[in-house]
């Protein structure tokens, strides 16, 4: 695209969008209004090209804590919900998801727009008069650019159908847009069968894929624009998610049908050919992704600001990788992101002077089964670690020599075992009371010189400013997300200002991929072989581990878990929540795979932030039943919509 049109496209496109898409409370509205305007829009290459740019503006929000449940949804993040943070968690939509969804009013409501969500069928809808009226404009757009513009938003209307696939369920295939004199019957639409949902997305994707660049060249014009590895990516990971438990063969469903008698969920493939279907599209998606010669696994050095940080240790290092992977804006790794502003609900307050004016507030915390989650520094997990001393891991004690680079040594300062001897991951992950905290202007090692560059103590305990500190914008688990913090965003000394470095958050990275692969690699076998280990051995490795098999033989209670089918899927499990954590990943995760309700059952626990002293602190306190039944699988459709289109079948439970 030209630089010139491309500086003004948002702008264009938000005022073409109020044009021609006034409101409108038909059943999902997919007929196209305002014809006059839709011919106007397409008479030439300059309107087009805003239209393109509509399409994109309904992408969701992911990665924002206020519109994305992934974020603060789920069972790994809790907050402090306060009318003095409304304006950071939007109202917490995205929190109530969890604790509060209901059918009348529903919480990130993406089938109509409502409450913190998308309208992603008026964004089909878009996409549909794109498509029908491309072939409108005059000969100032070149074929190869109509081509290419006509598989984006094929890829588009696929994106979001799938949206609202993993969301709810079987859902309406909006493929057409009905004509302005459809009649109120026609508008009726039904849910279509599940698996013709996902033939439907996976057959735009294909259409698209051969049309897309295989990489973006000019970062400057089309950065975020999709790409043949964006396209194949999604496609992998929508058919992980159909081979998955919650839609593979799940007896819950099988009664699910509509009033024509239609069952939703029959299908004709069988669990294993499900698998076999993931497990290929993942592969075919690795290998587009290696030949486009650009991608890889993200390493801390290949970061811009690197330099100002060569004087810390390789142990500190290794965290930045870790922990930098999400936030260095379009690093290598990123096979499709987005911008967010994450950092202004993760950066905790280091001085006294940063908690009063709220730059920054650090009111999203893990839990303590995130805590709990991370390996130890063997590699395995800290219930499974033969030499970890998992029954007394909430004690207290001053830090051992050998914690120097991550926490607090002086021989006196009580940091919890727990905080001690885990993986590199877990450091550059969550921030802790006597962690260390490299950012916020500092650049040093903490044993370094001069004392005002070393990495900052995050003192957590009630009345020190990272903790809660008269009441004001702190956590509440009494942990903090390192890594939802780019390392050079800070917070002035003053507390003033924040000065925010754009960060990027991964829709998908190649960790995710490798992940997605191994699970799908290893459901379709019988027994786990050597690929299995070695694309989760990839991720570990980078993350300063052993491999999977080594690890477990040498440190593990059970040291042939790799070996089976059932042990390798608990691994690689554990393996994406660890390395994904706080990505907005687990959510969906823990549905598709049918755990939820073992997970999101659980107590939401963590530190008792109120102590003051050491041995008041360091006390695991419940801070909420958390209470997750079968119909939360899938989300409601608002009783609203139901009562305008009676074809539509409400969601089991709701």
């Amino acid at each position: 695209m030209k630089n010139k049109k491309m500086k003004n496209i948002y702008k264009r496109c938000i005022i073409l969008a109020m044009c021609i898409l006034p409101a409108c409370d038909s059943y999902l509205d997919i007929v196209p209004d305002n014809i006059a305007t839709i011919d106007y829009a397409f008479r030439d290459r300059a309107g087009a090209e805003s239209y393109l740019a509509t399409c994109y503006t309904f992408m969701p929000q992911i990665g924002d804590p206020r519109y994305d449940p992934g974020i603060m949804g789920g069972d790994d993040t809790w907050s402090l919900v306060d009318s003095w943070s409304n304006n950071v968690t939007g109202n917490f939509n995205c929190f109530n998801i969890k604790i509060n969804q209901n059918s009348n009013s529903p919480y990130v409501n993406h089938w109509e727009g409502q409450n913190q969500g998308r309208g992603l069928y008026r964004a089909i809808r878009d996409c549909n008069i794109f498509l029908e009226n491309i072939d409108h404009v005059g000969p100032d757009l070149t074929e190869p650019e109509k081509i290419r513009w006509v598989a984006e938003v094929k890829f588009l209307k696929a994106y979001y159908h799938y949206h609202l696939l993993r969301a709810y369920g079987p859902i309406p295939l909006i493929k057409e847009n009905l004509p302005v004199d459809a009649g109120i019957f026609e508008s009726k639409v039904y849910r279509d069968k599940f698996d013709d949902c996902v033939d439907y997305i996976v057959q735009l994707i294909d259409e698209a894929v051969p049309d897309l660049p295989p990489v973006i060249y000019d970062i400057t014009t089309e950065l975020r624009r999709i790409t043949q590895p964006i396209a194949l990516s999604i496609k992998a990971e929508i058919l992980v998610l159909a081979a998955s438990p919650l839609f593979n063969n799940n007896p819950d469903y099988s009664g699910m049908v509509d009033n024509r008698g239609v069952n939703l969920f029959e299908s004709e493939l069988s669990a294993k050919d499900k698998w076999e279907r993931a497990m290929t599209a993942c592969k075919n998606a690795i290998e587009n992704i290696n030949s486009a010669g650009q991608y890889g696994l993200y390493d801390f050095s290949q970061s811009t600001y690197y330099s100002t940080y060569t004087g810390i240790s390789d142990t500190s290092k290794l965290v930045m990788t870790l922990r930098s992977v999400v936030t260095d804006k379009w690093n290598r790794e990123i096979i499709w992101g987005t911008i967010n502003n994450y950092s202004q609900t993760t950066l905790p307050h280091f001085l006294v002077s940063h908690t009063t004016l709220a730059a920054s507030e650090p009111i999203i915390g893990p839990t303590m089964r995130m805590v709990e989650l991370f390996y130890s520094n063997r590699g395995v997990p800290i219930n499974e670690d033969k030499n970890y001393d998992f029954e007394n891991r909430f004690q207290i004690e001053p830090a051992p020599e050998d914690q120097q680079y991550y926490m607090l040594v002086d021989g006196k300062y009580p940091i919890a075992k727990i905080n001690m001897n885990r993986e590199p991951r877990f450091y550059a992950n969550l921030g802790f009371d006597g962690g260390y905290w490299l950012g916020n202007g500092r650049k040093l090692d903490f044993n370094q010189t001069p004392a005002d560059q070393t990495a900052w103590v995050t003192r957590m305990l009630k009345g020190n400013a990272s903790g809660n500190y008269m009441g004001l914008r702190y956590s509440i688990t009494g942990y903090l997300i390192k890594k939802g913090s780019h390392v050079e965003t800070q917070v002035n000394s003053a507390g003033t200002s924040l000065t925010t470095v754009q960060a990027s958050f991964p829709i998908m990275r190649l960790a995710d991929l490798y992940l997605l692969y191994a699970e799908a690699l290893n459901e379709y076998l019988d027994t786990p072989t050597q690929e299995v280990y070695d694309y989760v051995d990839l991720i570990r490795h980078r993350a300063g581990l052993e491999g999977v098999v080594e690890s477990w033989a040498k440190y593990s209670n059970i040291p042939d878990k790799p070996t089976s089918k059932t042990g390798m899927r608990e691994i690689i499990r554990q393996e994406r929540m660890i390395e994904l954590a706080f990505e907005g990943k687990r959510f969906w995760d823990v549905r598709r795979w049918l755990i939820a309700e073992t997970e999101m059952n659980k107590p939401i626990r963590g530190w008792n932030i109120m102590g003051e002293v050491p041995e008041d602190y360091y006390n695991v306190l419940t801070l909420r039943q958390m209470s997750f039944s079968k119909r939360e699988y899938l989300w409601p459709i608002r009783q609203g919509e139901l009562l305008k289109n009676t074809n539509l079948t409400q969601n089991p439970g709701w």
